[in-house]
């Protein structure tokens, strides 16, 4: 008995040998997207990339094609051109609502065009517009990027596939902001945009992929290259993939070679700005000027590459190698291990995650605490309560705890993250004599969520005296996250891609989970003009890792840079850097893109001030970040009007995944825009949610944690959109995140009587640690300064306290007066234990003469209306 699975008939398919159930090939096939191209070449620690897309229209009526792909999540996206009928169109760099406007105008207009988004920092979107039948468009992306090193290596990383994600949330009403298999959620008001349908396994490479690198060692000695998960050909300096390589999985080379300290000063007109140039570049044709014009979005009003004078201006790249490692003993460890359990990690990830565990727990002494939770819908504890003592019983039953452990179920990470903060929070059984404890939080993930935001917006402000490291374990794992997590806890990322390479990437978290070398690094400029602002945060210097600050200057290129910093006993140390002359085409854009990060962080956690900052940073320099896109319109008509057919281009399912039953998969001649089967959710997002919120806004139906309590741990909070997760009071201190709104100063989450007890703790523990030798002492207020800052950010802002944490920041400074400082910290939490409720402030922080939340008609103008909304659903 026959019975047919498909409507098309047999003359017009065919079955692909070796390929899955129900995975057909027609004639012309049906996938828009022809090949993919990857050319980079390797200077030094830099890599220069171009990324070239064919599209191709196999139908009769005009095409939209829409691809969304991965990048490096450090990358600098600086160039976008289309080429098709003999025309090449350079993009222009615009604020994204503009660019999509513009696209949107073309399309209508039966002229062809190309839009290029980043909904992450590493996912970027693709579009392009009215591509005519059996015509082949070709878009180039041009890039730049840093190359991590230590360890005497350096690592190229390019993802070729955006694995699926997690979305929590409930779904929300009103049009989808994308064309994906997921739903908009309240979580993830954006997850239809970073969910392409994911071919079946054994389905035909519809793709053909190749990958040249090319490597120049910038005298850097270069010793091996190696490979670690594809097959590829070596001729001299190019390394070549193998032909029939599928994207799939990330592109990996590792470079070992040795590096030395420098700082490369680079004008502007040697790295590719153009000064005093007017913005915006045209498209060029056949017989047109030979010569390129300015970069898109080099320069904008009153945003030339020099400043307002005309000094011309340039970037700055010091390169510090770190001094010898210590042994001396490092301090005793408070420890939680989080591991990510959920079924995207089944398979070689679970095994690898389960091993990555218990290597840190046999590392553990008796001198240190630890708890080790897994999650994934729900959070497990190895042990009851809270932190254990690292003894050998205890260590044992944790790695059986951790060798029962299979993938299973969801990735709720926000959960057991504020858990384990918790968790490392709960010092009440600290004995006065004891020394104060590095506080350490290790998430082991292949980070594959989509609401990086939320989870930022929500543990960024608590991360204050806690290193955070982050073990990315997956052949195309989420680096972009898992390194703004680890860069906001002051810790490492480490990306797995295979078991062969855990063992190596766990020593190195092993030795970065003591205390650093060198604190409160910091840079001072000899003859060298630095501008302000634009230097990057220099840390703390960890053993094995070198120390890399950019930055921007004005003026000559000559000058040296002085390193100054604390050793661990409180003594001053500093070492001098000459400055050279460098022809690094990469280093202004790299730079650029870092300065854009570290503003969408502080925008994700909270500060909606930064918008437009952003937006003039981005097209000033002409790199692509969130809130602006590249877009390239042709003048001529190709067709009549908009597209008549859309097809968003299926991924491939990443290597070593289990596909789980219920995930979405497309196949030869189904529909290629693919929905959830169902919703199990009926909840519609109120105005004002965060349907409408920028990317970062948490609505109200998301629970906040647990109010802070010194006594028994209380229950994890339900998942975002779980029964019984609607928000609570926030009488006691909340120790979710910050609820967003336009400002320079986050939104208060409780008032001075919300953190009272907070406050009269930290009294009671400073008057049973004033016995405490002289360095601990020391120690101890600078730990201090960490928790009160937190304390001033959870009531909106509080001068006298932040006042206070500056100067506690300089407690292990040896020239700082300790019973100065001890003085004025009991007496400031003294009269703030014993105040109204009120502070200094006289009235309750955010009530303005509007009245709490009143904007004041400030933003009543369509622009800014517009402005407000989702960059994502901007027109």
């Amino acid at each position: 008995m026959t019975v047919p699975i498909t409507p098309l008939r047999p003359e017009e398919c065919r079955p692909e040998p070796h390929a899955g159930l129900g995975a057909l090939e027609t004639a012309k096939g049906n996938l828009p997207l022809e090949s993919v191209d990857v050319t980079a070449r390797l200077t030094g620690l830099v890599a220069g990339v171009e990324v070239v897309q064919t599209f191709r229209n196999p139908f009769d009526v005009s095409l939209e094609a829409t691809y969304v792909f991965p990048l490096p999540p450090r990358a600098a996206v600086t160039a976008f051109r289309m080429e098709a009928d003999d025309r090449v169109i350079d993009g222009v760099l615009k604020e994204r609502g503009q660019a999509r406007a513009d696209y949107d105008r073309a399309l209508a207009e039966g002229r062809r065009a190309a839009i290029a988004e980043e909904d992450r920092p590493d996912v970027f979107t693709i579009r392009v517009g009215n591509i005519v039948p059996r015509e082949r468009v070709v878009v180039r992306l041009t890039m730049s990027q840093p190359l991590p090193y230590e360890d005497g290596a350096a690592e190229f990383r390019f993802p070729l596939v955006v694995a699926p994600r997690y979305i929590p949330g409930a779904p929300l009403s009103g049009p989808a902001a994308g064309d994906g298999v997921a739903p908009d959620t309240d979580a993830v008001p954006d997850a239809s945009r970073i969910s392409p349908p994911v071919l079946l396994p054994g389905f035909p490479s519809p793709v053909r992929l190749s990958l040249t690198t090319t490597v120049d060692s910038a005298g850097l000695g270069l010793r091996e290259v190696r490979s670690s998960l594809h097959e590829v050909e070596r001729e001299g300096d190019t390394i070549t993939l193998r032909p029939g390589e599928r994207l799939d999985r990330d592109f990996i080379l590792r470079l070992a070679f040795d590096a030395s300290s420098s700082l490369a000063l680079v004008p502007d007109t040697l790295s590719g700005g153009v000064p005093d140039a007017p913005g915006g570049v045209p498209e060029r044709v056949p017989g047109g000027p030979a010569g390129r014009g300015p970069r898109a979005g080099e320069t904008t009003a009153g945003g030339e590459a020099g400043d307002a004078s005309g000094t011309p201006e340039g970037t700055f790249v010091l390169t510090l190698l770190p001094p010898p490692e210590d042994t001396a003993r490092s301090a005793p460890r408070d420890v939680v291990l989080l591991l990510d359990r959920s079924g995207s990690m089944t398979g070689w990830k679970m095994v690898a995650a389960r091993r990555a565990a218990a290597r840190i727990v046999d590392t553990l002494t008796r001198h240190d605490r630890f708890a080790v939770l897994s999650f994934d819908s729900v959070v497990e504890r190895a042990f009851p309560g809270g932190l254990v003592e690292g003894t050998d019983r205890n260590r044992y039953r944790a790695v059986e705890h951790l060798a029962r452990l299979g993938a299973r179920g969801g990735t709720e990470m926000l959960a057991p993250l504020e858990e384990a903060l918790r968790l490392l929070g709960e010092r009440d059984d600290d004995l006065p004599g004891e020394p104060a404890r590095d506080r350490v939080l290790v998430l082991v993930t292949d980070g594959q969520v989509g609401n990086e935001d939320e989870i930022l917006e929500r543990v960024g402000p608590r991360l204050g005296g806690t290193r955070v490291h982050t073990v990315g374990i997956d052949r195309a794992v989420n680096a972009g996250f898992l390194g703004r997590l680890a860069l906001l806890g002051s810790g490492r990322c480490e990306l797995v891609e295979s078991e062969d390479r855990l063992d190596e990437a766990m020593e190195h978290i092993h030795r970065r989970i003591g205390s650093p070398l060198v604190t409160d690094v910091s840079v001072r400029a000899e003859d060298v003009d630095l501008v302000p602002g634009t230097v990057t945060h220099a840390g703390s210097l960890y053993p094995g890792v070198p120390l890399v600050v950019t930055g921007r200057y004005r003026g000559r290129t000559a000058g040296a840079l002085t390193v100054h910093g604390r050793t661990a006993d409180g003594r001053a140390w500093e070492e001098r850097v000459e400055g050279r002359p460098a022809r690094d085409g990469a280093a202004r854009a790299v730079w650029a893109r870092a300065h854009l990060r570290s503003l969408e962080d502080r925008y994700a956690v909270g500060d909606r001030s930064l918008e437009q900052q952003i937006i003039d940073i981005s097209l000033r320099f002409g790199v692509l970040c969130r809130f602006t896109a590249f877009v390239a319109v042709d003048t001529h008509v190709t067709s009549e009007g908009a597209p008549e057919h859309r097809v968003l281009q299926p991924v491939e399912p990443p290597s070593g995944w289990e596909i789980p039953a219920a995930m979405p998969m497309m196949v030869a001649g189904a529909p290629m825009m693919a929905r959830m089967a169902s919703v199990t959710s009926s909840a519609e997002a109120a105005p004002g949610t965060a349907a409408d919120a920028p990317i970062g806004a948490v609505s109200g139906a998301v629970a906040p944690s647990a109010p802070f309590a010194a006594a028994p741990p209380p229950p994890l909070a339900p998942a975002p959109g779980a029964p019984g997760g609607g928000a609570r009071p926030s009488r006691g201190f909340s120790a979710g995140g910050f609820l967003s709104r336009r400002g320079s100063e986050p939104a208060a989450l409780t008032d001075l009587d919300g953190v009272r007890p907070l406050l009269t703790e930290e009294l009671t523990r400073l008057g049973q640690a004033e016995s405490l030798p002289e360095r601990e002492r020391r120690r101890y207020l600078a730990d201090l300064a960490s928790r009160l800052r937190v304390v001033a950010q959870m009531v909106g802002s509080h001068p006298g306290l932040l006042a206070l944490a500056a100067d506690l920041d300089k407690a292990e400074w040896a020239e700082s007066s300790l019973d100065d400082l001890w003085r004025r910290a009991v007496d400031l939490l003294t009269g703030l234990v014993g105040g109204s409720g009120r502070g200094e402030h006289g009235a309750r922080h955010g009530e303005g003469e509007h009245g709490a939340g009143d904007g004041g008609g400030r933003h009543s103008s369509a622009t800014e209306r517009e402005r407000r909304r989702p960059f994502w659903k901007r027109s």
